[in-house]
């Protein structure tokens, strides 16, 4: 049976039919720092309840993927405890805006997203199954100086889901590059967040508005997709 999502601003794919083999869930950056109490995220003073949101739909959508035979691929932003690979210009931006409270100051999780602290680590509620890959990235994109496109093209992926955070940030950063090497994306809008939820919303109605980059949908619509397939 073949099956497609009604996503805006036109259905996924766009031919054909969503195919579990060929496709691939990215789950981006949903760490402690960014989602968990006390993280990194959380000290800026955010209302955390907006990080977390996405939680409970990702728990749904990952089990739907694993049933269906998607592949599931976790990213993790992580910096290197000398801070060497974090640029020196976004250091100096982030600690203006967050004194004390940016990459790689230490928190009650230890240092912000230094490779190996606990508040760089996966929240407990979205921890990679044995076999899932995990792509440590050193910036915004999940495709920026990581073997990502490597693992894709070898698994013969051409359809990718995206969730995570922040939706504005590295979600769509994600979204962009993946566009530049023609993959086909769909993003789950439900199962991202954003400090700001203005923040979140103005990302998703750009996405929406366009289309250049991607097509959005929510949750339900593709674990409907995905189950019919199996009808």
């Amino acid at each position: 049976m073949q099956a497609s999502i009604d996503a805006t601003p036109f259905r996924f794919p766009i031919r054909d039919s969503i195919d579990p083999k060929r496709t691939a869930l990215l789950a981006i950056d949903m760490q402690v720092d960014f989602c968990g109490p006390d993280g990194m995220v959380h000290r800026w003073g955010v209302d955390l309840a907006a990080m977390r949101a996405p939680i409970a739909p990702l728990q749904r959508v990952m089990d739907a993927c694993r049933k269906a035979g998607v592949r599931v691929i976790h990213t993790r932003e992580t910096y290197a405890p000398d801070l060497s690979d974090f640029p020196a210009a976004r250091r100096a931006r982030q600690s203006a805006a967050t004194p004390g409270k940016a990459t790689g100051d230490r928190g009650p999780h230890g240092a912000h997203l230094v490779r190996g602290e606990p508040g760089w680590d996966f929240i407990p509620e979205l921890k990679p199954l044995p076999g899932e890959a995990v792509i440590d990235k050193p910036g915004f994109g999940a495709f920026h100086k990581t073997d990502l496109e490597a693992i894709l093209r070898k698994a013969g992926i051409a359809q990718l889901l995206l969730t995570g955070v922040t939706t504005n940030c590295c979600v769509s950063s994600t979204l962009r590059e993946a566009e530049d090497r023609g993959f086909e994306c769909l993003v789950l809008a439900d199962c991202c967040a954003d400090p700001r939820p203005t923040g979140h919303n103005e990302a998703i109605a750009f996405m929406k508005r366009n289309g250049i980059f991607g097509t959005v949908a929510d949750s339900d619509a593709l674990i409907d997709a995905l189950a019919s397939l199996s009808r």
